[in-house]
């Protein structure tokens, strides 16, 4: 297994004792056989679920596309600061963008009202816990709900502020154009390597409350080596989304991506 989340088999010509020759160098990482009575019945399950959400978020992105709006998926893990990030960003850029805000979570309107007042032209709100099943990601329907609430034609952008999980929101594509993903100091310089899926997906990293590194033990070098070698085309913005350090630029990022037709899932 590689570090992009790739991996392949070494065929051996030779039989010989693999467990001796590797077990210098290997960590144990426990038993992963529970799933051979139903791997394949799991597999078609999750092949068919994708594939109605894909159907979904191909006709998210029409109608996106159809109204002149680009929608911006924003993601991240728990507390990495989207929601401080998207209020600067609604301060900045509000008076000349008219920008829409989906905002997804769990439970609560917690994050949209953070966000009342800031520049918003509208906001929807929702939770997955409300008929939804209480999911800890955004996919195509529960975002298709969303942007009912919405005046999609008075629209320029739509930001997608989805639920703080640094797995499974990078799985589900939900019609947007583009994908963003804020990551803390915080966190740790691993994270790159221990959540692939979610930087091989983004567009763009904003590397957020930079401001704290002088007090953290966090390799910058380190996690800036490890994003590459998971996503070498992403574009990364160090920001402190509360001394407002980077917003510039993240604005510019945002603002360069345009009423664009997202892509297809059949192209």
């Amino acid at each position: 297994m590689h570090a992009d989340g790739t991996s392949h088999v070494h065929e051996h010509d030779l039989d010989h004792d693999h467990h001796n020759d590797h077990k210098d160098n290997i960590t144990d990482v426990g038993d992963h056989s529970g799933y051979t009575q139903t791997g394949q019945t799991r597999i078609t399950i999750l092949e068919n679920l994708l594939s109605e959400n894909d159907r979904v978020a191909d006709d998210n992105g029409r109608r996106l596309a159809v109204s002149g709006v680009c929608a911006v998926n924003l993601m991240s893990s728990p507390g990495a600061g989207k929601t401080t990030l998207l209020r600067k960003t609604l301060e900045k850029l509000g008076a000349s963008v008219r920008i829409g805000v989906l905002e997804g979570d769990i439970a609560t309107s917690l994050d949209a009202d953070k966000l009342e007042g800031a520049g918003a032209t509208a906001i929807s709100v929702v939770n997955t816990s409300a008929g939804f099943g209480g999911e800890c990601h955004l996919d195509a329907v529960m975002v298709q709900s969303g942007m009912e609430r919405l005046p999609l034609p008075e629209l320029d952008l739509l930001i997608i502020e989805n639920v703080g999980n640094l797995v499974c929101p990078a799985e589900f594509r939900v019609g947007e154009y583009a994908r963003a993903m804020v990551f803390a100091v915080t966190e740790g310089e691993e994270k790159p390597l221990k959540y692939p899926v979610m930087f091989r997906a983004a567009d763009v990293v904003v590397v957020n409350k930079v401001d704290l590194l002088p007090h953290l033990d966090f390799d910058l070098d380190a996690f800036l080596s490890n994003v590459t070698a998971v996503n070498p085309k992403a574009r990364v913005i160090m920001a402190s989304a509360r001394t407002g350090e980077g917003v510039d630029e993240w604005c510019a990022w945002l603002a360069a991506q345009g009423p664009l037709t997202p892509t297809l899932s059949e192209v």
